[in-house]
């Protein structure tokens, strides 16, 4: 008899193209022949389960994909009146690691001058979460977590079941990191997020819909976006270092507005390699995914 879990591995592939996971399996054995030590995860999922998965419990560092629940977590704290996103704060580049010590980020290795130039003046809470996902401001991340909070972004980790995700020191702690206290993924778990904010179960239904609305703002497209078709409706968050490529993505081929055959792919590629090449790799998955989802050979 076929377990469970199994069944319902069988019942959410179904509907997808015979040739997927043997020609996914293709695209990763091909950069592991010039890459043996690199770390590849993936999985894709609907609402009926997963339909095709590497690793997918694998922990990965996660980057910048870490303010996908960090700003969740604000925009809940903000329904529970506990925090208020129109509220103003000033500022500042002045933050305390997890060890207790002082430290400031580097604004040249920060995506979005537009948070720095505001330095000193007083901006909305919603406006720093909004930049941290469009542009993946650094200094806007560290700004709500400190407004937010990291028992916040654990009670959102819990509450999607998204296991495997730890989300505990600010952007650029490295005493923290030293110290052991790190940010961590998996691709299960940030689309077991995906999914909750899909459902309208990660937080009451509106909220859920104006967070995907921000993901979707997201202007950063170097990974599974441009493997899709121009104009198709992605909310995603993506990040990146030296040695470390994700993106997580809800997909909705008919537009944002209507769920029908939506999916959730989330994508990690940890280890020394031009980063050009990790970006490509998930764009190929990306469009390979698109090509095989059902109705995809009618594109």
């Amino acid at each position: 008899m076929m377990k469970p879990e199994t069944a319902t591995v069988a019942a959410a592939a179904d509907a997808w193209t015979a040739d997927l996971h043997d020609v996914l399996t293709a695209l990763v054995a091909e950069e592991l022949s010039a890459a043996a030590h690199l770390r590849i995860s993936y999985e894709l999922a609907t609402t009926d389960g997963v339909v095709d998965t590497r690793q997918p419990d694998l922990q990965h560092y996660s980057a910048s994909t870490m303010k996908l629940p960090l700003v969740l977590a604000a925009y809940r704290l903000h329904d529970h009146g506990t925090l208020d996103l129109d509220s103003t704060l000033t500022v500042h580049n002045s933050f305390t690691s997890r060890t207790g010590e002082p430290y400031a980020i580097d604004p040249d290795e920060d995506s979005d001058p537009e948070v720095w130039a505001r330095v000193g003046q007083q901006v909305p809470l919603r406006w720093l979460c909004r930049r941290s996902i469009i542009r993946s401001s650094n200094l806007a991340t560290n700004l709500v977590a400190d407004a937010v909070g990291f028992e916040a972004v654990a009670q959102v980790i819990v509450d999607c079941e998204a296991d495997g995700v730890q989300v505990v020191r600010g952007i650029e702690d490295y005493a923290a990191q030293r110290a052991g206290i790190s940010n961590l993924v998996t691709v299960s778990g940030l689309n077991k997020i995906l999914l909750a904010l899909a459902g309208g179960t990660a937080a009451p239904p509106g909220t859920c819909a104006a967070v995907l609305g921000v993901l979707a703002d997201n202007e950063v497209d170097t990974d599974i976006r441009p493997g899709l078709p121009t104009g198709t409706w992605v909310a995603h968050k993506n990040g990146w270092v030296s040695d470390g490529v994700l993106d997580a993505a809800l997909v909705r081929p008919h537009g944002g507005d209507d769920p029908r055959d939506q999916f959730v792919l989330s994508v990690a590629i940890s280890g020394a390699w031009p980063n050009e090449r990790s970006h490509r790799l998930i764009q190929r998955i990306a469009g390979t995914v698109w090509q095989r989802r059902p109705g995809g050979g009618d594109d």
